[in-house]
């Protein structure tokens, strides 16, 4: 209630995040933030008993329903509070919490729809520890996917991101995906329904414990990716706004 009298919520997706939970937490900014919710993605160590703990809003999935259902459960639950702004923060310490004022500001006060922490904006992705091909791989699969919706992101694959709740009530995202590529989908929607983005530097961690999923996965990830491209372009052809 700090930012323009801007009720703001954190949804935190958490798999296996016992060990670096408590450390994401210490570095939020004071008096921002009006309420937390971690989703606990079937965890096996833990995270929820640690949540509880800490006095977080805790929901936990029974069985493992992959990073986009988990933010599925995340943003319904936010929802259910009515807040003006929801901002995903990783609770596994690879974005920093230390930009959380800047980028709900940019929505509170500037008339921003969305934000997403870019760790491609400067110089903090190799610094900060990102393996050179998933660089390279973010930087083609960035630079056709602008061409495909016709924008002009620095990426499209950060996780740091922050939402005007207007966005969520707008778009049906439980119809996407409930792999990591729903994070593409999301994004794609919102640049096809023209809502305002922001951009704002973030540094980030590349460590043991931070999550990061496997070249295998990521082969994966990055194929869905291009077919989100692909239907975005569709869309604009045919004067849709979805990309599904």
């Amino acid at each position: 209630m700090a930012i323009c009298n801007h009720k703001i919520a954190v949804v935190m997706p958490a798999y296996n995040a016992v060990q670096t939970l408590e450390r994401t937490l210490s570095e939020m900014p004071e008096g921002v933030v009006d309420h937390y919710i971690l989703v606990d993605d079937a965890s096996p160590d833990d995270t929820r008993q640690l949540a509880k703990k800490l006095g977080l809003e805790t929901h936990v999935h029974e069985r493992n329903r992959g990073y986009g259902g988990n933010q599925k459960t995340c943003y319904q639950a936010a929802l259910a509070h009515d807040p003006d702004i929801v901002a995903m923060v990783h609770p596994d310490y690879q974005y920093t919490p230390l930009i959380l004022r800047a980028m709900c500001s940019l929505i509170a006060e500037a008339n921003y729809d969305f934000v997403i922490g870019s760790r491609i904006l400067g110089t903090g992705a190799l610094k900060g520890g990102m393996p050179l091909y998933k660089y390279i791989a973010n930087r083609a699969l960035t630079g056709f996917q602008n061409l495909c919706l016709g924008n002009k992101l620095s990426e499209y694959h950060t996780g740091y991101r922050v939402y005007h709740s207007r966005v969520l009530k707008d778009i049906d995202f439980l119809r996407f995906s409930e792999d990591f590529v729903f994070d593409n989908q999301m994004l794609a929607e919102i640049v096809l329904r023209g809502f305002k983005i922001g951009e704002v530097s973030c540094p980030t961690r590349y460590f043991a414990e931070a999550s990061s999923i496997n070249f295998a996965r990521s082969v994966k990830y990055g194929c869905g990716v291009v077919g989100v491209s692909i239907q975005g372009l569709f869309s604009r052809i045919t004067g849709k706004h979805s990309v599904l």
